[in-house]
């Protein structure tokens, strides 16, 4: 429920704060006065753009901001979702600058116009008369006809099986692309993984294979060195002996010398280190043979294997395993694909037949309200004044299907008797759709919760007894939900439960809008004042007290 707007330098209104009601409100007015401009600043609590002409003169800036009683309203999780705090008592503001600067707030943490949007739709419907076009969109008749059929929570389930339905055909329909691309790009891989597979890649270290070459093409250096190693330390008075001949000498010596006798400990571990560098080499020397048969295996084997590391643009023998093994993937995918693709089709198939079933029920029970629900809508209609109404849901049932079912809607009017039933964008003129869609609304407002809904002159075209039938139309609603009502008609201003003027005065020498909430006397003088003019008499103030008992 709107519980408070507090507008501040916004076109001719300075600062303006009201409170509203639950019930039917109205507001009233001369022309000019400025009804419009309340509709204008409301407009942008609900997420509109900001028209920045409409700052006033006092500031730079203007603002809106609204309070709302969410208590009857189950909003915490879309407050949840939003990171948002949540209060029963939620303020939403906008502010506006004139350097073009627009920001949002709810309950004072920043936000987005479409978050705006989002919470403010569960809230506020303004309803002017061009918002009775939606009468001509063949969509709107068939959610109008689930509405009032009371059918929402089968509409729901049907829905959510619809969207499961089309969510696993979008995944069939993508694996068997995948699928005619990997089958069209077998044959390659297949043919790099024969390539990969003779290289061994799991259980040959190319490294390894690198180092024995590289040994075999320098056997001759190898050798030479290890020979010199040989006559080195294993010739006749080599390094050796002669350290062994310092050993004995310096051990002779150690008796006597602590720093001798540690020459000597380190002489004998030089000694020997040598001694089993001598030997391993001799063994590593008789063990090395040139295997030109070799060289060629190895070679050969390496070339292949680094024109396949440049073929594939890989650094290194890791990279072109994870490339291997990727394809390995995508050619078990390739084999697996049919089997999978079967199964979709399977889980696809059951799931349409399951769809189905509910769209077939969904027609069924819409064929069985449809003229229920025209009757009540005439009936409302007769109410007000359209006596030779006729209203019937034309429905057709197709074999396809889409998020709504298998149902086709549109609603067929006429207003006249002996005029045949039409399409509604053909007949209906403006006065019939504004009644027809305040019929239908009311119908809706005695089947489920509605947010506040704001009507802005929708009795526009009306007089005498029809205006007051609209009058109590719209009290009845209020007795349901927040209605506020801008008009013109002491008709629909008398069955008010609350009723707001909006005057334009002249204060130090600024032009401005005001609202006034109005008590019993003022009320009547109002009523009176839309009757007559200016000029109020007796009479007038007579037929106003009447209109308000009525």
């Amino acid at each position: 429920m709107l519980a408070k707007i507090w507008i501040k330098n916004f076109a001719l209104i300075q600062e303006l704060r009201v409170d509203f009601q639950t019930g039917y409100t109205v507001i009233t007015g001369e022309t000019g006065s400025g009804k419009s401009i309340l509709l204008g600043a409301l407009n942008l609590i609900l997420g509109e753009r900001a028209d920045y002409s409409l700052i006033g003169p006092d500031s730079d800036k203007t603002f809106v901001e609204a309070e709302f009683d969410l208590q009857s309203l189950n909003l915490q999780p879309w407050f949840e979702h939003n990171d948002i705090d949540y209060e029963p008592s939620t303020i939403v503001r906008r502010e506006i600058n004139k350097n073009g600067r627009s920001r949002a707030f709810i309950n004072d943490t920043p936000v987005s116009l479409p978050q705006i949007k989002q919470l403010t739709e569960n809230l506020v419907n303004i309803h002017s008369q061009h918002h009775t076009l939606a009468l001509r969109d063949k969509n709107f008749h068939l959610e109008l006809l689930d509405i009032l059929s009371g059918l929402e929570s089968k509409v729901e389930e049907y829905a959510s099986e619809f969207s499961i339905y089309k969510k696993l055909q979008k995944t069939l329909e993508n694996k068997i692309a995948l699928f005619d691309k990997l089958d069209q790009e077998r044959d390659y891989i297949a043919f790099q993984l024969e390539e990969m597979e003779s290289l061994s890649l799991e259980q040959t270290q190319f490294s390894v294979l690198e180092e024995e070459l590289n040994r075999q093409e320098n056997m001759e250096s190898l050798t030479d060195s290890l020979a010199t190693i040989g006559s080195i330390l294993d010739a006749d008075n080599s390094v050796v002996d002669q350290l062994a001949d310092l050993h004995k000498q310096l051990e002779r010596s150690g008796l006597t010398d602590m720093k001798v006798a540690e020459l000597a400990k380190r002489i004998d571990s030089t000694l020997l280190e040598l001694r089993d560098i001598s030997s391993e080499s001799t063994n590593y020397l008789e063990r090395l043979e040139k295997d030109p048969a070799k060289v060629l295996e190895l070679t050969t084997k390496l070339d292949t294997y680094n024109r396949i590391l440049s073929k594939h643009k890989c650094n290194s023998q890791e990279e072109l395993i994870a490339l291997k093994n990727a394809w390995d993937e995508q050619m078990q995918t390739a084999l697996d694909g049919q089997e999978l693709i079967e199964k979709l089709t399977i889980e696809l198939e059951n799931q349409r037949t399951k769809v189905k079933v509910l769209a077939d029920s969904l027609h069924t029970e819409r064929t069985k309200f449809a003229p229920k629900v025209g009757k009540q809508i005439t009936a409302l209609l007769d109410e007000l004044k359209m006596p030779n109404t006729q209203l019937e849901f034309n429905l057709t049932k197709s074999e396809s299907m889409n998020a709504k079912g298998n149902t086709g809607a549109f609603m067929l009017f006429s207003s006249n008797a002996g005029i045949p039933l039409q399409a509604m964008d053909k007949i209906a003129s403006g006065g019939e759709l504004s009644r027809l869609m305040l019929s239908i609304q009311c119908l809706i407002s005695e089947m489920k919760a509605l947010p506040s809904i704001i009507f802005d002159e929708i009795d526009t075209g009306v007089s005498g007894e029809v205006a007051q039938k609209i009058g109590q139309l719209l009290r009845r609603m209020g007795e349901n939900c927040q209605l506020i009502a801008i008009s013109h008609l002491p008709q629909v201003a008398g069955k008010a439960m609350l009723h707001i003027k909006v005057e334009k005065l002249e204060l130090n020498g600024r032009v401005q809008s005001r609202l006034v909430v109005l008590n019993q006397e003022e009320r009547i003088n109002e009523i009176a004042r839309l009757m007559s003019g200016e000029t109020i008499n007796s009479a007038a103030l007579a037929n106003a007290q009447n209109l308000m008992q009525e």
